[in-house]
């Protein structure tokens, strides 16, 4: 197989994408001088005064509670990519993911815009509560109020501290690298230099993508597995024994398998598929109501565990290598959402 052949294929299966939200954090480190006291006279080993904050954590939840929910969201349809370089998003996500994305991002900016309005007031009140808290804290609390005064953004320059942004990108492997953009002087030497280092990057790059579609194999297989897993104990433990919910969540996660399986992992379809059919098409109540079929649900579901578990741990050279040669297949990118 070319050292290409499988990032090809993995750039038309789907894109990298990362995700970043700022916003202002509302903290600040204070020194030693600002509370009065000498610097010479804290050691770093035993004092930290570390960062405090601005204001109230509440002023700032909704932003923190987009940015989990858009970290989750990410993690949950995509797969790490070379060391953290990005998140590889299947074609069959793509549409779902940015519209969610999209979605979050107009939540955040309405948030933005409500945190400026009220963003004098809030600064205001916090100002007068450190006054208050600093007036039983040191000698001297007007100095400690304008360090805090002093942190806080002006209204005008506040929306550089704020950003929501969905970058979608692809690599390529570099071929070779241009000579006439290196001066004349030692430019033999630099060329050498520099396509070693493509040759050293495709290398790299080549074996960095083929340890990628392994590890997002196994990770989809130990996934089963610990639902599985999740699944047998609710049954043991819980209250009504078979709960619609559990079932529930097995069905979903068969639906989350077929979008995120870019590299055809058969096998585990087709276990997936086969517990569908046998176990799926009851109710929780029908499983209930029959030790027999309930008992059939429990040795199906473990043995689904236990072969997962074990695909999990096999070697996946003959899907890496399947997956290398879709190159010839016609590629569908799925409609995006409006």
């Amino acid at each position: 197989m070319s050292d290409n052949r499988l990032l090809d294929v993995l750039t038309r299966e789907g894109v990298l994408i990362n995700v970043s939200v700022r916003f202002w954090r509302a903290a600040k480190k204070l020194q030693a001088q600002d509370l009065g006291l000498d610097p010479d006279d804290v050691t770093d080993r035993l004092i930290s005064l570390g960062h405090k904050k601005l204001l109230p954590r509440e002023a700032l939840a909704t932003f923190a509670l987009i940015e989990s929910r858009a970290h989750a969201l990410v993690e949950a349809n995509t797969f790490p990519f070379l060391n953290g370089l990005g998140h590889f998003l299947p074609n069959a996500k793509l549409a779902e993911v940015t519209g969610k994305l999209n979605g979050l991002e107009t939540e955040f900016q309405a948030a933005q815009a409500d945190f400026s309005h009220q963003y004098a007031k809030l600064r205001a009140q916090a100002v007068t509560e450190w006054h208050e808290a600093a007036r039983k804290l040191v000698k001297d609390p007007d100095r400690v109020v304008a360090t805090i005064h002093a942190a806080f953004p002006t209204p005008d320059g506040l929306g550089r501290y704020f950003g929501f942004a969905v970058n979608l990108f692809q690599i390529r492997v570099p071929e070779r690298l241009e000579a006439d953009l290196i001066s004349a002087a030692g430019q033999q030497e630099v060329i050498q230099a520099r396509q070693q280092a493509a040759q050293e990057a495709r290398e790299k790059i080549a074996a960095g993508v083929e340890g990628f579609v392994r590890d997002a194999v196994a990770s989809l297989r130990e996934q089963t597995a610990s639902l599985c897993e999740e699944m047998l104990a609710s049954f043991k433990d819980g209250k009504v024994g078979v709960h619609q919910k559990t079932l529930n969540r097995l069905v979903t996660f068969m639906d989350q398998f077929k979008a995120l399986n870019f590299a055809g992992d058969q096998e585990l379809n087709d276990k997936l598929e086969l517990v569908r059919k046998q176990f799926l098409t009851k109710t929780a109540e029908e499983y209930r109501d029959n030790d027999k079929a309930r008992g059939r649900l429990t040795q199906g579901i473990q043995g689904l565990a236990d072969a997962a578990r074990e695909l999990a741990h096999a070697d996946a050279r003959e899907i890496v290598e399947r997956f290398g040669q879709m190159g010839v297949r016609r590629f569908n990118l799925p409609e995006m959402a409006a």
